[in-house]
């Protein structure tokens, strides 16, 4: 079984992007709501123990973690319509799939309005998410590989976390277990990155669309160029960044992976479980990723059809 593959990075944005854009906005059309982008340039970096070098190609990622207010007009169909920018097909909301019924209050009283981060959907769902945003909008939108994610939260530093080497100060660019009062909070709230990303670090972590792999740092040397962990099976996918429930500083670290458990549905009823939420791990949520490369329509449904694994 081949462990990596460079399929991801020949998938881009159905619209071309130009370079020269460092920024863009993203409305979500028929919808008040826009999120926003950022450039990542390409460029490589070493990644872990044994300092492989790994190369990516430029992307847009998101600036904050992807919101309630955003996911919502994907989950709650009153909140969609047919409106769309999609050149390439016709988008109609009645015949979106859209996310089952949570059993369970899902933010345990935390927030779910005007701009907390959207916690507690499986790795599943949150690509679903991404290609609903396909098919809205025309533009490709996917979750970031795990080396993309280090790369971007790094933002071409070299210290221990992206602020320097000092763990006293993780309290001015994260939330954890010491500032956070047990709960996330707002996105966009504490110190960015050099790269102008904000929590990169603790309030929730973030899915990546890689496999969990043990042996992950020898894999890349097969493919060190763009790689991805093309998922297998349901369980699990590696998780980036920490969170606010994290009391570890080596937690918080651009370097740290977490390996999704099937735990984290526990207090799901349904059998099978859902493919949509985890009830147990309300500190995981997710942010956008968009290469910069142009794409067919057919390239994206392949994409889809590899990274969605139920």
């Amino acid at each position: 079984m081949k462990l990596v593959t460079t399929l991801l990075i020949t998938l881009a944005v159905v619209q071309t992007i130009h370079a020269q854009d460092t920024l863009m906005t993203q409305s979500i059309t028929g919808t008040p709501f826009s999120f926003k982008m950022k450039m990542i340039p390409s460029g490589s970096y070493k990644m872990g123990p044994n300092g492989t070098v790994v190369s990516l190609d430029a992307f847009y990622m998101g600036i904050y973690e992807v919101t309630f207010d955003e996911f919502n007009c994907f989950r709650e169909r009153e909140q969609d319509n047919d409106q769309s920018t999609n050149t390439s097909q016709s988008y109609k909301a009645d015949a979106v799939t859209r996310p089952t019924p949570q059993y369970v209050n899902l933010t345990f009283g935390m927030g779910d309005r005007d701009g907390f981060p959207m916690v507690s959907m499986t790795q599943q769902g949150a690509l679903k998410y991404c290609r609903w945003l396909y098919e809205k909008t025309g533009r490709f939108y996917r979750l970031p590989t795990e080396a993309e994610w280090e790369y971007a939260c790094r933002a071409n530093t070299t210290t221990k976390y992206y602020f320097g080497d000092d763990a006293g100060k993780i309290g001015d660019y994260a939330w954890y277990y010491e500032n956070s009062d047990d709960k996330y909070h707002k996105v966009g709230t504490k110190m960015p990155n050099p790269w102008g990303l904000y929590d990169m670090l603790g309030n929730v972590a973030e899915w990546t669309c890689d496999d969990y792999r043990d042996n992950y740092y020898d894999a890349i040397k097969e493919q060190a160029s763009n790689p991805w962990m093309i998922p297998t099976r349901k369980h699990s996918r590696t998780v980036k960044g920490g969170s606010y429930v994290d009391d570890d500083p080596d937690h918080l670290l651009p370097t740290y992976r977490l390996k999704s458990e099937a735990q984290w549905q526990k207090r799901d009823p349904q059998i099978p479980k859902s493919k949509w939420w985890n009830t147990d791990s309300p500190y995981v949520g997710f942010r956008l990723v968009i290469p910069v490369k142009s794409i067919s329509d057919a390239e994206v449904k392949a994409y889809f059809d590899k990274a969605i694994v139920d």
